[in-house]
């Protein structure tokens, strides 16, 4: 429970920073850092959000449920 719940939240900040850096790029009108920190902020998102996701389909916390899957 405790994952899905942090899988979540992740997913809620990838958000946010994805508006912000949109926010950024258009106030800023490409001068300054901020929309390259938000990018940044993003990717480091994304890769925590991937080392989640494969933790718990490996410990078997998530489970595959595609038509697919065996």
């Amino acid at each position: 429970m405790l994952l899905r719940f942090i899988i979540v939240v992740l997913l809620i900040a990838m958000i946010a920073s994805l508006v912000g850096g949109a926010v950024f790029f258009f106030k800023d009108q490409g001068e300054g850092k901020r929309t390259l920190y938000a990018l940044g902020l993003r990717i480091t998102l994304a890769v925590l959000l991937i080392l989640c996701i494969t933790y718990g389909v490996l410990s078997g916390q998530l489970a595959i449920h595609a038509p697919w899957h065996p």
